[in-house]
């Protein structure tokens, strides 16, 4: 990808079965999108393999919203990293907030994951994010920079490279998140850049795709996108519709 590629992206969640991802998919294949964008969509496992397939070698990028870190086992319910990257996924999120607050993902699950993402080919999506008890306490920093530590620890300088990063505060995510000021996120994503070098020991932790996500919408998605070290949105209900998605990228690069 160009150093200037914008992603913008939405996980489905728990939301389209497999019907709906079909048309959905459909929708996307037909649709043009800016070259200065990299669009991509993260449906349920249920359909991966379906959405994958209709989307293959265009320009939406498919990804699986999680993963285990084993390549296979008596691990009832998960899914591994072969599996998805037989699906003909790319991107695999991990560690979001809903992971780690509902099912038990830790720091150091996250690291294992990015990890066995990155030796399967796989481009993880790696999700950090402060809690509305640690943003009032003004621990938001630090916060962020163990996330991102423990979940890079041991990732090479040239995998770093091939991690995408999307800061997702958790007070402003869901149907009652409340939008991060610009200037708030401004200043987070600039810690972040700087965090990222610090762990590459190099300037190609410049490299790092650093995503915004939370309530973004078409109205507040082009100024986040403005910002500096903001080279991207991951995008919750706001894109699930299909034109709302593509209305959305057009107002990112209007």
């Amino acid at each position: 990808m160009e150093r200037n590629t914008i992603w913008v992206g939405t996980s489905w969640k728990m939301n389209k079965g497999p019907v709906a991802s079909l048309v959905a998919a459909k929708e996307l294949a037909r649709m043009s999108f800016p070259v200065a964008i990299q669009p991509f969509v993260i449906p349920p496992f249920t359909s991966l393999k379906d959405v994958c397939d209709i989307l293959s070698g265009g320009r939406v990028a498919v990804g699986a919203q999680n993963m285990h870190w084993e390549d296979d086992g008596p691990w009832t319910g998960e899914i591994s990293p072969v599996m998805i990257s037989e699906c003909g996924a790319e991107l695999v999120e991990i560690g979001h907030s809903e992971r780690r607050i509902h099912f038990g993902e830790t720091d150091w699950t996250v690291n294992l994951k990015v990890r066995s993402a990155l030796r399967h080919g796989l481009r993880p999506l790696l999700c950090i994010g402060d809690t509305s008890d640690e943003y009032y306490h003004d621990v938001t920093n630090e916060t962020l920079a163990r996330q991102l530590k423990i979940a890079l620890h041991g990732v090479s300088e040239e995998d770093l490279s091939r991690v995408l990063v999307a800061y997702e505060p958790v007070w402003a995510i869901g149907a009652s998140g409340r939008a991060a000021d610009a200037t708030f996120v401004e200043t987070t994503h600039d810690h972040l850049r700087k965090l990222l070098r610090n762990i590459a020991g190099s300037d190609s932790g410049s490299a790092v795709k650093l995503l915004y996500g939370g309530s973004v919408t078409q109205e507040n998605a082009a100024s986040y996108i403005a910002l500096p070290n903001v080279d991207g949105v991951f995008v919750g209900r706001a894109a699930w519709n299909v034109d709302h998605f593509r209305a959305l990228v057009e107002g990112v690069v209007a």
